[in-house]
């Protein structure tokens, strides 16, 4: 039915990218098609989009406020399903060291690596993690970021994991954003737990009454590798995460193929992610199920390696794909989505369109927000961006800039870039 005078007609928009919805993650076939809408319109009501029509139309339409777009690129809000983004301190003096070809083991026994962020990261107050969680947040913003999930793990104790988890919380409440919250205690092994890889990991299974009880996460994730979590540990501890009504994730075969992939799908998880060294019996489990394989290639460019995720032969196979910028202080510090969807067409050889549908409806399956973010369908939240370049094939192309002109979330303006500078609107509720 059409509404007499709208909140807000955004027109004149030169390419509209209209990611298709669907109950279940596109695969294969379907990632390879983007509907694209030229010379575009649509109207908002109550935050929500309430019509998507041509510009041409959209002139007749009365409205409170009217966006111009400018002939600019016009998508839904982004969405980063796979993010560390509350931690304490940096890690730049390994930058060198890294360089110089120092192992990671090495400089881990010099206290460096992970255990060098959990140690400031218990050191740190609630307080300061959320100012420097909300700095990171902000940014993630200003990239075309509306939708995003965020992990604890830098504390690998009861006290430490709460505390970021708390943190994420109070993001949620602050922001008028998507944050999705994971828990992800099984992150490393401890010093004291090692050998007693097993009592730890009954430990961190002992919070998942109280994360339920606070609804600190609707996730719990773990880390399977070589040197970390076997695959028999981490599926006893997801078994009893999915038990106790937790949503399932997986950072799985990121160096050696221990079958983290085909497990991820036999549990059925939303997602399974990194998998730069999943089988190819993975793969075709992938295409199988539905379980979302989160590619995360800015983490392999960052520590210097040639070795890619198989994103062709996912697809191809009718896999489902999605793309996050796995922002943490050690292995990825970016939080640029736009530059991963450069890497995603420069590394892993995928079009744009496969691109776009990674970065948005897939994505949003990796979180369960498929019904909410990552699409323009009416009655949908009004998240979307408006982009400063010729068509949607420009970003993965002209890489480490950002080509937002303004973000907006339930038809918010959240930022905008003015002619001198960059300017944060709305950020809290």
């Amino acid at each position: 039915m059409r509404i007499l005078t709208y909140d807000v007609i955004v027109h004149n928009i030169g390419q509209l990218i209209l990611p298709k919805a669907s109950d279940y993650p596109l695969k294969g076939q379907d990632m390879k098609e983007l509907n694209i809408s030229e010379d575009a319109a649509i109207g908002i009501q109550d935050g929500k989009i309430a019509w998507v029509g041509r510009d041409a139309e959209a002139r007749s339409l009365k409205s409170t406020e009217r966006i111009d777009a400018e002939g600019k690129v016009v998508s839904p809000g982004l969405v980063d399903p796979h993010t560390h983004l509350v931690f304490g301190g940096s890690r730049e003096h390994e930058l060198s060291l890294k360089q110089a070809g120092v192992p990671y083991l090495e400089i881990l026994a010099q206290g460096g690596g992970i255990l060098s962020t959990v140690g400031s990261t218990k050191k740190a107050t609630e307080e300061e993690l959320y100012k420097k969680a909300s700095f990171h947040l902000e940014r993630m913003i200003s990239y075309g970021v509306t939708t995003l999930e965020a992990k604890s793990g830098y504390g690998l104790d009861a006290d430490t994991e709460l505390k970021q988890l708390r943190v994420v919380k109070r993001l949620k409440e602050k922001y008028p954003i998507s944050v999705v919250s994971t828990f992800l205690g099984a992150h490393a092994v401890p010093p004291g737990f090692k050998g007693k890889e097993d009592e730890f990991l009954d430990e961190m299974a002992r919070l998942f009454e109280v994360i339920n009880e606070e609804e600190l996460a609707e996730f719990v994730d773990i880390f399977c590798e070589t040197g970390v979590f076997t695959i028999e540990q981490s599926r006893k501890f997801l078994q009893q995460a999915k038990e106790k009504g937790f949503g399932l994730k997986i950072h799985a075969d990121e160096i050696d193929p221990l079958g983290g992939t085909e497990m991820a799908v036999s549990l059925g998880a939303a997602s399974a992610d990194h998998l730069v060294a999943a089988s190819d019996e993975g793969i075709r489990q992938l295409a199988e199920g539905d379980t979302v394989a989160v590619l995360l290639p800015g983490t392999t460019f960052y520590l210097g390696k040639d070795h890619y995720a198989r994103a062709r032969k996912m697809i191809d196979e009718g896999a489902a794909v999605a793309l996050a910028t796995d922002f943490n202080p050690g292995s990825c510090v970016t939080e640029n989505l736009q530059m991963i969807m450069s890497l995603a067409a420069l590394k892993l050889k995928m079009s744009a369109e496969e691109i776009w549908n990674a970065v948005t409806v897939n994505a949003a399956h990796a979180i369960g927000r498929a019904s909410q973010a990552g699409s323009l369908e009416i009655g949908r939240s009004a998240d979307f961006v408006i982009w400063d370049v010729p068509n949607y094939q420009y970003i993965p192309y002209h890489f480490g800039v950002n080509h937002a002109q303004s973000v907006y979330h339930s038809g918010n303006k959240l930022w905008e870039r003015t002619a001198y500078g960059e300017i944060q609107l709305s950020s809290a509720r």
